[in-house]
């Protein structure tokens, strides 16, 4: 009898497992505001860089670029995102956070800090530091992998 994977160690179900427990505590601590990681990643780079073009904006948070316009529709609909065409290139869309995105952004911080603390919170500080470091290690050396051949 041929002895199954083993899937349970295997680092890619790890990752998914605990991007599913980011996932369920994020919304968890944030139900109020019915925002998603990725929205609130938007807001938040949007106020360090206003202005920012799509494209930019989209590998800035890691997004598939493909769906970036739907999310910024949405937050655009929410009266939290104004989203302009480039004067020098109209194919080019300027986006800013409005002054109710960046309320609604201020008032998230504390309970995303509170979802950070709750994904660390089984590990002591050394072993966050040393997940933080590793987890960090791991995305950079995945950063410029060539495209899979279609």
């Amino acid at each position: 009898m041929t002895k199954s994977f083993d899937f349970r160690t295997a680092p890619g179900h790890l990752i998914r497992r605990a991007h599913q427990l980011s996932w369920a505590i994020f919304m968890e601590e944030t139900s109020g505001f019915d925002v998603t990681p990725v929205q609130f990643s938007i807001l938040n780079a949007l106020l360090e860089d206003p202005g920012e073009d799509q494209v930019t904006l989209a590998r800035k948070v890691a997004f598939d670029p493909a769906t970036f316009g739907s999310v910024i529709g949405r937050l655009e609909a929410r009266g939290w995102v104004r989203r302009e065409p480039d004067a020098a290139d109209r194919r080019r869309k300027l986006l800013w956070v409005t002054p109710l995105g960046a309320e609604t952004a201020q008032k998230m911080r504390r309970p995303v800090a509170k979802v950070q603390q709750r994904i660390l919170d089984p590990l002591d500080a050394g072993e966050r530091e040393q997940l933080m470091a590793l987890l960090d290690r791991l995305v950079a050396g995945h950063q410029e992998e060539p495209a899979p051949d279609a």
